[in-house]
C-alpha cells in the first residue's frame, strides 16, 4: 500500500515531530546533540528549508520548518536520519532503527499560531520537568529568540521579527510571551 502524500504549501510552516523507536532515547550525550544539529544545518541548507524553532529532547525532536520545495522537509529528514542513525549505531555499537517510523508533520497557520508553536516547542523541556525555564535547556532555539544567542540554524519568521523594531525589543517581547499560559491542546 502506497504512503499517503503529505500536505505541502510553499512557504507554509510545518511542525515536524520525530520520536525514538518505542520512545527510547535517541540522544545519549552532548556530542550526539551537536552532531544531529550539524547534520540538520547542512541538510536545511542543501534542501532549501528554514528552521524557525526546534528542541531536541532525549527521545524525540520538534522542528518548526518552512520548505521551499515540495520535497524539502522529506529530504532534510531523510538526510539527517541516515547520517545520525549511522553515527549512533557506530558510536554505540548497535544496529537497527533509531526512529519510530516516519516523522509526523502538521501545517501551521502563521498568522494565528506560529509564535504559539514556537512556545510549545521551546517549552517541551519545562513540561517534561527537565528544567525550570526554557533558557536553561541548551538544545533548543529559545536562547536565540529570547536572548539573541547566535544560532546559524535558526531563521527568524516575519511574526517573530514583527515583535519589535530592534533585536532587544524583539527579545523582550518574546520572553514576555513565555509569561502567558500555554494551552495543553496545542
Amino acid at each position: 500500500m502506497a504512503r499517503p502524500k503529505r500536505l505541502w504549501m510553499k512557504g507554509v510552516p510545518q511542525h515536524v515531530v520525530q520520536r525514538g523507536n518505542n520512545r527510547q532515547a535517541t540522544f545519549f550525550c552532548d556530542d550526539d546533540y551537536r552532531f544531529y544539529l550539524a547534520c540538520l544545518e547542512e541538510a536545511v541548507e542543501k534542501y532549501q528549508c528554514d528552521v524557525h524553532a526546534y528542541v531536541l529532547m532525549t527521545n524525540h525532536v520538534h522542528l518548526l520548518m518552512v520548505p521551499e520545495e515540495q520535497t524539502s522537509i522529506a529530504r532534510v529528514m531523510q538526510s539527517v536520519g541516515r547520517r545520525y542513525v549511522r553515527y549512533v549505531n557506530h558510536v554505540y555499537e548497535r544496529t537497527g532503527t533509531l526512529w519510530e517510523g516516519r516523522y509526523k508533520a502538521s501545517l501551521v497557520d502563521s498568522e494565528r499560531y506560529l509564535l504559539t508553536c514556537y512556545r510549545y516547542i521551546e517549552l517541551n523541556p519545562v513540561r517534561a520537568g527537565m528544567v525550570e525555564s526554557p533558557e536553561e535547556y541548551k538544545w533548543s532555539s529559545y536562547r536565540a529568540h529570547a536572548r539573541g544567542e547566535v544560532n546559524r540554524l535558526v531563521t527568524d519568521a516575519f511574526e517573530y521579527t514583527a515583535l519589535g523594531k530592534t533585536d532587544e525589543l524583539r527579545q523582550v517581547a518574546y520572553r514576555a510571551l513565555f509569561n502567558a499560559h500555554i494551552e495543553r491542546q496545542v
